[in-house]
C-alpha cells in the first residue's frame, strides 16, 4: 500500500481551511460534498501525487449513514491534522491485513470520483485514529489533477502510547521512509517543504 493523502479535521470547514492555510502559507483549492456522511471538504495538491484535505461536517446536511467516517461525530477542539489515508490496489484482498475486524468496506463517490474505503463500525479508526483509513480508487485518482502548490511532504510523525504495536500493524501493509511512529500522546504532525520554507502542520 502507498500513502494517498492527509486530512485536517475541524468543527467547521472554515476552521479547518484556516488552520491549513495559516500553517503552510498556501491556499487550498475547491473540494466537494460527501452525501453518505454529510461532510464537505477542500483540497490542496502536494508533490509526488499526494494531496491534503480539510474536512468537516456540512451544516444542515443529514448524513445517509452514521456514525460518520473519521470519527467526526465526536470531533471537538481546534482544527488539527487528525487522519491519514493510504491506498490499496486490492482492498478486498488485503482487508485481512488490517487491524480491527469490525472495519467494513463502503463504496463512495463524488462527481466523477469513485472509491472503496474502510470505515469502522463505530467510526473510530484503530489505535485511537492513528492507524490510517485505507481506500482503493476505482478509476481516476485525484492526486495528479491539482494545480501545483510547490508543497511536498517531508515527514509524517504519528504518536501513540503503544507505538511498537502500531509499528507492527503498519509494517504489514506499508513501507514509507517519510513516516515515523513515536511513543507519546495520541496525535500526529507533518513537516512540509513549501515555497516559504519548511512549515509544520499539527
Amino acid at each position: 500500500m502507498r500513502l494517498d493523502h492527509l486530512a485536517v479535521l475541524g468543527t467547521s470547514l472554515e476552521e479547518a481551511v484556516e488552520h491549513v492555510e495559516t500553517s503552510l502559507g498556501v491556499a487550498l483549492g475547491p473540494g466537494g460534498q460527501h452525501a453518505r456522511y454529510g461532510t464537505h471538504n477542500r483540497l490542496m495538491g502536494l508533490e509526488s501525487g499526494l494531496y491534503l484535505e480539510a474536512i468537516a461536517i456540512e451544516p444542515g446536511v443529514e448524513p445517509q449513514e452514521r456514525p460518520r467516517w473519521m470519527d467526526l461525530d465526536r470531533f471537538s477542539g481546534p482544527a488539527r491534522l487528525a487522519n491519514w489515508i493510504i491506498r490499496s490496489d486490492d482492498l478486498v484482498g488485503e482487508l485481512a491485513l488490517l487491524p480491527a475486524p469490525s472495519q467494513w468496506i463502503v463504496n463512495l463517490e463524488r462527481g466523477d470520483l469513485h472509491w472503496k474505503m474502510t470505515v469502522p463500525e463505530d467510526g473510530i479508526l484503530p489505535f485511537g485514529g492513528m492507524f490510517p483509513s485505507v481506500l482503493q480508487w476505482m478509476g481516476r485518482m485525484p492526486g495528479g489533477s491539482f494545480a501545483p502548490t510547490g508543497c511536498s511532504l517531508l515527514r509524517l510523525t504519528v504518536r501513540h502510547p503503544q507505538a511498537d504495536e502500531l509499528c507492527t500493524a503498519l509494517g504489514r501493509v506499508l513501507s514509507d521512509d517519510r513516516i515515523s511512529v513515536e511513543t507519546g500522546p495520541i496525535g500526529m504532525v507533518a513537516d512540509f517543504d513549501t515555497p516559504s520554507g519548511r512549515r509544520v502542520l499539527e
